[in-house]
């Protein structure tokens, strides 16, 4: 039976195949490394709306394939529009001491008068230089910003060429040790923001990992903005004591399926929060490397980020 993560991330591939963003042979490849065997791999894709293939189905391939920019191996994909906020300021890669004598790697961004200090969690493909801009944007607006790698134990995003096995190794790894690494990222934060306010943002699986972290009895953060990120099965955030913005795009309907248990579980354990969910926005909206990316929604979230930052943090 596959873990929560990891079916999320089978359903992400589906879903892309779905949006006509990779044909179905790279589909049923990226299922395959994620442990699906073909007729598992056809059902989901036929049960996330996938078209129906128009001959014999492909076997998953075990190489990887270059299908598209961005795609098939390590590459990112050409911006399709300038990103958002202000120009980021420079973020040098670390590495940092994590749970039994691990070597976690990370990109730290200090902001050069910091009002706070806040982790920012990867997409499924780890660790990339969209995720170093985010950093460095929020360094820019004020919010020293550390972005660990969370396969640093498998070592690190950029020893994985195809992003598709990086992918899948992230869905290997248990919430137990997300939690532990996260936790010790969230403490390097600490000591290198000494005494600001620590706050926490992710996007897509690193929604995911926001809400993991929430649900983890961690008192440390006073906010936290998961974009589109799925909620862990029983979440229950009462050893938390942040305000959270939850942040949602009105045509994510997989992602949106958890928005109403994340809320009830926000009220549940008392916490100071809001959700936004955004109108004619689909998953991934925020992300200018890629083919669902909405200038107007995006703008708008940083905006709501910065503000709720502002707000809890500063």
């Amino acid at each position: 039976m596959m873990s929560p993560f990891k079916r999320y991330l089978a359903e992400e591939v589906a879903h892309d195949h779905a949006d006509g963003l990779i044909p179905r042979r790279e589909a049923l490849r990226r299922l395959g490394l994620l442990g699906l065997g073909l007729p598992a791999a056809s059902a989901l894709l036929a049960a996330c709306g996938a078209p129906a293939p128009s001959g014999p189905a492909a076997p998953p391939a075990t190489t990887a394939t270059a299908t598209e920019p961005g795609t098939g191996t390590g590459a990112q994909p050409t911006p399709t529009a300038a990103p958002v906020g202000p120009s980021p300021l420079p973020a040098e890669n670390i590495t940092f001491p994590g749970p039994e004598g691990a070597a976690l790697k990370g990109a730290w961004a200090p902001a050069e008068k910091a009002k706070g200090a806040v982790l920012v969690i990867h997409e499924n493909r780890g660790l990339n230089d969209h995720t170093r801009s985010v950093a460095g944007r929020l360094a820019a607006s004020g919010y020293s910003a550390l972005a660990p790698d969370l396969l640093s134990r498998a070592g690190g995003t950029d020893s994985f060429s195809d992003t598709a096995q990086a992918t899948a190794k992230l869905g290997e790894i248990t919430p137990a040790q997300f939690t532990a690494d996260l936790k010790a990222s969230l403490t390097e934060l600490q000591n290198r923001a000494k005494g600001r306010k620590l706050g926490m943002a992710g996007f897509c699986f690193g929604g995911g990992m926001t809400w993991l972290l929430l649900s983890s009895s961690e008192p440390r953060l006073s906010a936290a903005v998961p974009f589109y990120g799925p909620l862990p099965a029983n979440a229950d955030m009462s050893g938390s004591t942040a305000a959270v913005l939850g942040i949602y795009a009105e045509q994510d309907q997989r992602v949106n399926a958890t928005r109403d248990a994340a809320k009830a579980a926000l009220e549940k354990a008392g916490l100071t929060h809001e959700i936004a969910t955004f109108a004619g926005a689909g998953h991934a909206f925020f992300n200018d490397t890629g083919q669902r990316y909405n200038p107007t929604a995006a703008a708008e979230a940083w905006e709501r980020l910065i503000a709720w930052f502002d707000r809890y943090l500063g």
